[in-house]
């Protein structure tokens, strides 16, 4: 991602890593809160721990990332899986979770997550980054868009069970 799409002013003392196993209770609260926020569902934090962990374990399910600050301590999460395409013959990486703590937000440290995942993927020959914002989360949609992403001409349908 460019310096021209609102990732330029960045602090420097945030850092970012391949999350481990023991960043995974982190990441179940991580992950159970965005879900309340973003769509205010609540989920069981088993389900949960058992589907992280399981990423973590397996790269080829999910790959997740830790932001951190000077101090240690984690205040933000992403997560990424990648979607192969037929057409294209690579794969497209949508990032599946995002999260930062309430006193982390408004910084420019969603961009330097988006960005970690971004050159990962370009590491990796992805094709595009994607990912799903939920309609109603107007908040999401415009920090989205501060980073550079942009609307697609796709909707997405489901077949419930």
């Amino acid at each position: 991602m460019s310096r021209e799409n609102g990732m330029s002013n960045m602090p420097d003392t945030f850092n970012v890593r391949r999350a481990s196993t023991e960043d995974l209770p982190t990441l179940v609260k991580f992950t159970a809160e965005e879900a309340r926020e973003a769509e205010g569902s609540s989920l069981t934090p088993e389900t949960l721990r058992k589907g992280i962990e399981a990423a973590l374990n397996d790269t080829s399910l999910a790959m997740y990332w830790v932001m951190f600050d000077e101090k240690a301590k984690v205040i933000g999460s992403v997560s990424a899986i990648r979607e192969w395409s037929d057409w294209n013959a690579g794969f497209y990486w949508w990032i599946q979770s995002m999260y930062l703590l309430p006193e982390a937000r408004g910084k420019g440290l969603m961009g330097k997550l988006i960005e970690t995942v971004n050159e990962e993927m370009k590491i990796h020959g992805g094709l595009e980054l994607r990912l799903y914002v939920h309609a109603d989360n107007i908040v999401a949609s415009k920090a989205y868009e501060k980073v550079g992403f942009e609307y697609s001409s796709y909707q997405i349908m489901t077949l419930q069970q």
